[in-house]
């Protein structure tokens, strides 16, 4: 059982992507060791990951090029957790262009009062990574 938000969070929770599944039917398996076939499921299992405080699967699907790529992991590990007791609300995705080499996710997360809104930039190597995104935070007034 995972804790997301303060709550209990099982296998047959709605899973936080916003898939509608239930948690052990979508992300739970990225979480677990499976590998994303693309990156709009990357990019979807990062933010469930984020959601649940999975710090592991954030950094082992974290390109070691990317800007967000921390060598202290014990430092890493504490910031995705912190930042994991935000309030998920909801994912929205805008674009996604798929590539069989590198892809880009437009989304809108609605974390806490703000919406953090990015075009996220993937590389696949032996499997998808998140290399880095430009993005604009909005306070949801």
């Amino acid at each position: 059982m995972l804790i997301m938000n303060g709550m209990k969070i099982s296998k047959n929770s709605k899973c936080p992507c916003g898939s509608g599944k239930k948690y052990k039917e979508c992300c739970l398996r990225f979480h677990k060791g499976a590998n994303a076939k693309n990156a709009l499921e990357l990019m979807k299992s990062r933010y469930s990951a984020y959601a649940s405080g999975e710090a592991n699967y954030i950094i082992k699907t974290t390109h070691k090029n990317s800007s967000h790529f921390e060598k202290n992991k014990q430092k890493w590990i504490k910031e995705i957790k912190k930042f994991s007791t935000s309030n998920f609300k909801k994912l929205e995705i805008i674009e996604f262009i798929d590539g069989e080499k590198e892809a880009f996710v437009e989304f809108k997360a609605y974390i806490d009062d703000y919406v953090m809104h990015e075009k996220s930039y993937f590389l696949k190597e032996d499997k998808w990574y998140y290399v880095g995104g430009e993005n604009e935070n909005k306070q949801i007034s």
